[in-house]
């Protein structure tokens, strides 16, 4: 037996059985790699085992649980050369559309088990480390709306629903964007800045297509200016997402850049891979090439650039 890795396994992740997942795991992966399994507990978490994991010099690790369980064991492997591999069984399981991987035991195992890797970026928002998305505005709310027992209850239905009751008392903002070389300005309900995110996660899809190894992150404003216009602007960005096609709406703004530096008036909260954080300016920086992942091929489409439409939109070139 040639390879190793340490397990770590989220066992209130999800809505099956945890004992007969893992032996599930166990059975598909231990014939060809040597598992250290790390249960996570309400007194140390995916974040803790991971950091432990590496301090130990593992060969790689692989997380098992929600997208904030992946999320936490991810921080730990960024700037090194530990592989990294994702074992889905949460409410969304983002991370795992993200980047195409399977959502089920047996796909995400044989994924690990064919040894593919590729070397994404990570990024920085706020002095901690990101590795899927941060949200602003509207997104925050519906993420902090959606409780953790209607997302036992209903799953992936409990973020659609929060997000239709967030929906009906849709603020607007103005925010200030600064980037290496411009600072834009203008008003939104939403302000979504990505390093990976599935084309589920709408309110990323502006450009309709996330490069997660390009050094550079996707921001999307989204700026309705009514509950009937966000509804058909959620629309418009669910298909163009499906199609591939950047967002073609006035309302719905994007750009790339290496970081952004985000004001908000009035201050507004941040959700960072689906943990939210108090309200205030977000700085985020793209970390390139910071983690080795167990991925299958995946083919993405070059994303551009559109902010004409937006409302109050100025531009200052830098």
């Amino acid at each position: 037996m040639s390879r190793s890795a340490c397990l770590i396994f989220n066992p209130v992740a999800g809505q099956g059985n945890p004992e007969s997942e893992l032996a599930q795991i166990r059975s598909i992966l231990e014939p060809e790699i040597n598992l250290d399994i790390q249960l996570t507990t309400k007194e140390v978490g995916a974040d803790e085992l991971a950091a432990e994991a590496v301090k130990r010099g593992v060969e790689a690790i692989i997380a098992s649980g929600g997208d904030g369980t992946l999320s936490a064991a991810a921080e730990a492997v960024i700037g090194t050369d530990i592989k990294f591999g994702i074992i889905s069984r949460g409410t969304a399981n983002a991370f795992a559309n993200a980047l195409g991987i399977p959502d089920t035991i047996p796909g995400a195992c044989e994924v690990i088990l064919q040894g593919l890797t590729r070397t994404i970026d990570a990024a920085n928002c706020n002095g901690r480390p990101m590795v899927l998305l941060a949200g602003i505005g509207f997104e925050a709310d519906a993420v902090e709306a959606a409780d953790r027992e209607s997302k036992n209850r209903l799953g992936v239905m409990a973020y659609i629903l929060a997000g239709l009751k967030e929906l009906r008392q849709l603020e607007s903002f103005d925010v200030e964007i600064e980037t290496d070389d411009k600072i834009v300005k203008t008003t939104a309900s939403a302000v979504t800045v990505a390093n990976a995110a599935p084309p589920t996660s709408i309110l990323a899809q502006g450009s309709a297509g996330i490069i997660v190894d390009d050094g550079l992150l996707d921001m999307t404003i989204v700026a309705p200016a009514t509950k009937t216009a966000a509804i058909a602007t959620a629309i418009h960005l669910f298909q163009t997402a499906s199609s591939g096609n950047g967002a073609e709406r006035d309302d719905v703004g994007y750009m790339r850049a290496k970081q952004f530096k985000i004001t908000t008036n009035p201050p507004q909260k941040v959700v960072i891979d689906g943990e939210v954080m108090e309200a205030g300016p977000v700085e985020i920086r793209c970390l390139p090439k910071a983690i080795q992942i167990f991925v299958p091929t995946v083919d993405e489409p070059e994303p551009m650039e559109k902010l004409e439409g937006l409302p109050n939109l100025v531009i200052e070139e830098k």
